[in-house]
């Protein structure tokens, strides 16, 4: 599977969701928030459940109670366009309400998730729009200038003390230890959905590293199949299914083939034997008319 088809996208929704699993009662998480009836989506949208509870996690500490968050996956970028879209998303969110001022604008954050550091929108930011960007921690940057409380949080530049899984959904993992401590990690999660879809996503993107780490000790490859097991067993599956599949052809060539011999064969013998029928028949009628010149001594 190459890395273009890979799902990032619901990896990022279960990882974002593990990231605030301490305040994960005081949150409402949704997947691809539609807005309107026309096909707009938000990655996702996290609603406090407490307007007035201060969020705690360090990329939410940003939070008010609507939380727009658009996410690029380490196969994508972030751009200025996506920035004025989102920006946009955020305004038809407040007004796509049954009642005037349901949603209110001071309510509304937004958040960038993105791997590659975005300077050209940054730049744009800076010297077109005059906000100011301010590193308030490893990999979180707060846009200010805007009406909007806005972060961008380039994964990263975060860490792995504090933003395990968020820092590692990439495609490009380089340090053994590092996947290393993510098996370590998800052994006490792999019971647990949201690291299973996390994970999955993350040893598929970095195949090569993980099995490198995993041949090296036994407990690691063992917790490797573990997480892997389900995709595992699907080419399991396939491969079976295939195999099956190509033999069914096979014999069905054969059986075809045996057929049309054997119905060529049929069709033949009904063709000869018809054809010898006509040629006895013809043979009586000129023997007949031989005998019968021969009695008028013609």
């Amino acid at each position: 599977m190459t890395n273009e088809n890979l799902q990032w996208h619901p990896a990022f929704f279960a990882g974002i969701q593990i990231e605030f699993a301490k305040e994960a009662d005081m949150l409402l998480f949704e997947s691809e928030h539609t807005l309107g009836t026309k096909p707009k989506q938000i990655d996702v949208l996290i609603i406090k459940k407490f307007k007035n509870t201060p969020i705690q996690k360090n990329i939410g500490r940003i939070f008010r109670k609507y939380n727009i968050i658009e996410y690029k996956s380490p196969t994508d970028y972030l751009s200025i366009d996506d920035f004025y879209l989102v920006y946009a998303y955020a305004c038809l969110y407040k007004s796509d309400t049954n009642h005037t001022d349901e949603i209110h604008i001071e309510d509304i954050t937004i958040t960038f998730v993105c791997s590659h550091y975005p300077r050209e929108l940054v730049r744009h930011l800076k010297s077109i729009r005059n906000y100011h960007i301010d590193l308030v921690e490893d990999g979180i940057y707060y846009v200010r200038g805007d009406f909007f409380p806005i972060q961008i949080l380039w994964t990263k530049a975060l860490t792995d003390e504090t933003n395990l899984w968020l820092h590692n959904l990439q495609n490009d993992i380089k340090e053994t230890e590092v996947i290393e401590k993510l098996l370590i990690a998800y052994q006490n999660h792999n019971q647990e959905k949201l690291y299973s879809s996390v994970m999955n996503i993350i040893t598929n993107a970095n195949m090569e590293k993980f099995k490198e780490v995993t041949g090296m000790c036994e407990a690691l490859e063992r917790i490797y199949l573990e997480v892997n097991g389900e995709r595992l067993e699907r080419e399991r599956q396939e491969y079976i299914e295939k195999a099956v599949a190509e033999k069914v052809a096979e014999r069905l060539a054969e059986a075809v083939a045996k057929a049309v011999d054997e119905v060529t064969a049929q069709i033949t013998a009904q063709v000869t034997a018809t054809a010898n029928a006509k040629i006895a028949e013809q043979a009586a009628y000129i023997k007949e008319l031989e005998a019968q010149l021969a009695l008028h001594h013609i």
